[in-house]
């Protein structure tokens, strides 16, 4: 192994025993082995009365025995929470007493906010009551903190042809994904790379929301994952990683992040770029090394913590992202059509962590 290479696996190594630190730190669990707790085996979820396994392999928490005393204007407010990957799906109201009018406005606004939230987070989600619907507000939030502190005491363990997620939805995402790991290492042709930017905006990042951050690395460290149901990011994960030690640096960004691949195209409607002075790109590039040596501490020390929510990539996901997320990523869009990839060269957090593993500045 030549000095480079040896170089290139020893900033792996370090970055992945600091994610696992940062992971230990914020969950106290490593691989969804809790390190505090004694050592005991967990039940397998499928035989536990509040939850179940879908055929898709999604696992669903019933909250009717889980929050039989949480009560809302006329009686308990029980939940199906779907979970798939650790984080939470979609949620849905069970038969109960409310109103229906006034329960369903209540929870149109309430709900949404913990989808795509992983179990952990769930839990200890801030989420204000919605106004004049104190009580109902307080049971739904209840049962949806029950449900994912349930789901993160009983790890899921399904059987193999259970632990097949083949929705289209899915399959589809495989195949572009696996089109961009592979096709470009043989295709050049700028036709077929418009048209790759254009799969991975559209299926990677409008409609099946797969990309790799922060959030997802710390959830797969802390809770471990079924790989049968995490193909996708397991792709990802391996062009982001594993393709630079075999001389493809940066492949990841350039030929499969959604993100990076919306201001790629955006950056073709304009061939008159701004022209950034070799020292302005010095500056840019190192606001970016520290601004991540920042955003690091912050996940060590607890302060700040929360910026790893505040990442463009879930800006894909228009219906539940924040409108203040939605437009700094617009933004970023539109200055990518003068000045190419502004986000991933001179700010993106997980991109300076994939530099960092390849030893790169």
């Amino acid at each position: 192994m030549n000095r480079k290479k040896l170089t290139q696996v020893v900033c792996l190594m370090i970055c992945f025993l600091m994610m696992m630190s940062i992971a230990w730190l914020r969950e106290g669990r490593l691989f969804g082995h809790d390190l505090t707790a004694p050592n005991h085996p967990e039940a397998p979820i499928d035989t536990l009365p509040t939850a179940r396994t879908t055929p898709d392999g999604a696992t669903v928490i019933n909250t009717s025995t889980l929050g039989a005393d949480l009560s809302g204007y006329g009686g308990p407010v029980p939940l199906d929470v779907y979970i798939r990957n650790g984080r939470i799906e979609r949620i849905e109201v069970l038969p109960n007493s409310e109103t229906p009018d006034f329960l369903e406005a209540v929870t149109d606004e309430l709900l949404a906010r913990w989808i795509g939230r992983t179990v952990s987070e769930a839990d200890t989600l801030a989420v204000d009551v919605v106004s004049g619907a104190t009580f109902s507000s307080r049971a739904l939030i209840g049962n949806v903190r029950r449900a994912a502190r349930y789901a993160a005491d009983h790890p899921v363990r399904p059987a193999f042809w259970d632990a097949l997620d083949l929705s289209p939805k899915t399959l589809i995402a495989l195949l572009v994904v696996l089109m961009a790991a592979i096709l470009p290492l043989f295709i050049r042709n700028r036709t077929y790379h418009t048209v790759q930017l254009l799969l991975n905006v559209g299926v990677l990042g409008f409609w099946s929301g797969s990309f790799i951050s922060y959030s997802l690395l710390l959830g797969y460290l802390a809770n471990g994952t079924q790989l049968l149901l995490a193909l996708v990011p397991l792709v990802m994960l391996i062009t982001a990683f594993v393709y630079p030690l075999f001389g493809r640096p940066q492949y990841y960004c350039t030929h499969i992040c959604p993100l990076g691949s919306l201001q790629q195209l955006a950056g073709r409607i304009n061939r008159r770029k701004l022209r950034l002075s070799s020292r302005t790109v010095r500056r840019l590039n190192r606001f970016r090394q520290v601004l991540w040596v920042v955003l690091m501490v912050a996940l060590w020390t607890g302060v700040a913590a929360a910026w790893i929510d505040w990442e463009l990539f879930p800006a894909f996901l228009f219906r539940t992202a924040p409108v203040a997320l939605i437009v700094v990523a617009a933004l970023f869009v539109a200055l990518s059509v003068f000045i190419p990839r502004p986000y991933c060269r001179f700010v993106c957090p997980t991109g300076s962590l994939f530099k960092a593993s390849e030893g790169m500045k």
